[in-house]
This record gives structure tokens, C-alpha cells and sequence, in this order.
């Protein structure tokens, strides 16, 4: 089998050390607060997660930078000169431009490269969800697929991961138009917690709202208990420096399925930039999103 190598971006949200063992080849984006310029590695080497949610907390805004197609050239060019393929699973083309960057490297490298295959899926997920879709990538890789049939078993996978997600401050969704600002006003005054979901064309939708934090995570369990598709051999919950939240999150996951390999990890910054501290996400294998 010819090697090929499995490449995404730091908007999976992976722990380091997992996006380490799967051999997995993360091409940060970057992003922007008081005017410092900040790369999102999944170690945090630049900034401290925690540290980013504060001053987010604290009223900063940060904005975001998507990948550029020459991010993918010049770190894809010495694996291609080596004779690998390569197979991109990117951020969601509804949420971000990276995609398509992914996607005009890839058409420049094949004019440079015509005899290695470079193919470019769009993850049509965000956060831990795309990292969910790649930690399943990289497991069927280990045990032997080929590169096309590892590309069949994402496609038929994308529509099956499950992304339900509440946030604290409504104020982020408004100023990124999730919401209007009528409807920021009412929900903040109420307290109201939306209901949101990653849908099958990779878009963010509000499905229904919670009133009180406690029952926004019931919510997100109850939408888990809804539509899932039977065992859950792994379940990622992500989440903006509410670690407490998340691990009541793991508790009622649990209860239902105690078979589950639960991972919990900090939603990165890219991703918390439109979200806020206190984002919470529940990724599981339904069966349909």
C-alpha cells in the first residue's frame, strides 16, 4: 500500500499529545487580540488557553485568520517529495475559507506532483467534532485502509457526527449574526440559553433554547439520548474553561452509556473567539446529525 500521510488544522481541538499518537499533520490557523497575532498550536505554546477565555471574559474580542493556500503548499511539498499522498480533512467551508485554501493547494501541488494523489474533504464540522471525524480517520488508517477507502468511510461518517453545543454569553453569537440583537437582549434579560447544532452542510443552527445553564446541559444530553446511533464506543465534550460544566456533561453521558471512552478537552481559541468562555459541546455518533 502506498503511504500517505492524514493532514487537518488546529481547529479540531485535539489534545496535543492524541494529535501526536494518531501521526496526524495539524496546520495551525491563527488568531488576533489587542493587536498581537497569536497561532493556534494545540499545545498553546503562544498563549495559555485559560488565559485566552480570561481575557475574553474580561470584554477583549479576539478575530480570526483562516489558512492560505501557500500554509498547505509549503508544508505539504516535502511530504509529496518523499512520494507520500495525502488526504486533508479541513474545517467546515460554511464557517471558514480554509477549505478552499486547502483546496487551491491541492490543485497547484497535483500540477506539481501528478503522480501522488492529494485529496481534500471538507469535515463539514468544527472544534472537537472535526477532531471526532479525525481521530475516526486516523484509527481506520492504523488498521490498514487505503487512502480511497479511508476517503468512502469519511464521507459516509461526516453526516453521523453529532454536534450540540450551548453557550453562556449569547453576546458572541450576536456579533458573529448567529442571532439578532432583539433576540440577544431578550435571551440575556431571560437568562436563556441557546441550543445550537453543527448541521449536516457544516453550518451552525439554533435548534431550541434552555432557560438556566443546569438545563442547557441536560438539553445537550437529552438531544445525545434523541438521536444516537446505539453504543458509544467515544464521546468528546469540548469546552470554554468550564471544566466543572463538562464534567457534569461526562456524568449524565455516562449514566446512559457507561461503555463510553469520554474525552474532555478546552475548546481552542479559533473557535472560542465566536463562542465565549463557558461554550459547552457534546460530539457523538448519531444517526444522522
Amino acid at each position: 500500500m502506498k503511504k500517505y500521510i492524514l493532514v487537518t488544522d488546529s481547529v479540531t481541538d485535539l489534545p496535543d499529545s492524541l494529535a501526536k499518537e494518531l501521526d496526524l499533520v495539524v496546520l495551525p490557523l491563527k488568531y488576533h487580540i489587542d493587536n498581537k497575532d497569536y497561532t493556534n498550536y494545540l499545545d498553546y505554546r503562544m498563549q495559555d488557553i485559560n488565559e485566552f477565555y480570561n481575557e475574553i471574559k474580561g470584554g477583549k474580542q479576539a478575530t480570526t485568520s483562516q489558512l492560505v493556500p501557500e500554509d498547505y503548499i509549503s508544508t505539504l511539498t516535502p511530504y509529496l517529495e518523499q512520494g507520500n499522498d495525502v488526504l486533508i480533512i479541513s474545517f467546515s467551508s460554511k464557517l471558514s475559507g480554509t477549505f478552499n485554501s486547502a483546496r487551491l493547494a491541492s490543485i497547484e501541488l497535483q500540477e506539481k506532483y501528478p503522480n501522488n494523489k492529494i485529496i481534500v474533504i471538507d469535515s463539514k464540522s468544527a472544534s472537537l467534532g472535526e477532531g471526532f471525524l479525525v481521530t475516526l480517520a486516523a484509527n481506520e488508517k492504523k488498521k490498514g485502509k487505503t487512502i480511497d477507502e479511508l476517503v468512502s468511510f469519511v464521507n459516509e461518517t461526516i453526516p453521523r457526527v453529532a454536534h450540540w453545543f450551548t453557550v453562556d454569553d449569547i453576546s458572541h453569537l450576536r456579533r458573529g449574526g448567529r442571532i439578532s440583537g432583539v433576540a440577544s437582549v431578550v435571551a440575556k434579560a431571560l437568562k436563556i440559553k441557546p441550543i445550537l447544532h453543527c448541521s449536516v452542510d457544516g453550518e451552525l443552527v439554533s435548534r431550541t433554547k434552555a432557560i438556566s445553564r443546569n438545563r442547557a446541559i441536560k438539553a445537550l444530553f437529552d438531544k445525545m439520548v434523541e438521536t444516537h446511533d446505539g453504543n458509544q464506543e467515544m464521546v468528546y465534550i469540548g469546552h470554554g474553561a468550564d471544566l466543572e460544566a463538562a464534567n457534569e456533561l461526562k456524568t449524565l453521558v455516562l449514566s446512559k452509556f457507561p461503555e463510553a471512552k469520554v474525552t474532555i478537552n478546552t475548546i481552542g481559541p479559533v473557535v472560542g473567539a465566536h463562542t465565549g468562555q463557558g461554550v459547552l459541546a457534546l460530539f457523538f455518533i448519531a444517526k444522522n446529525r
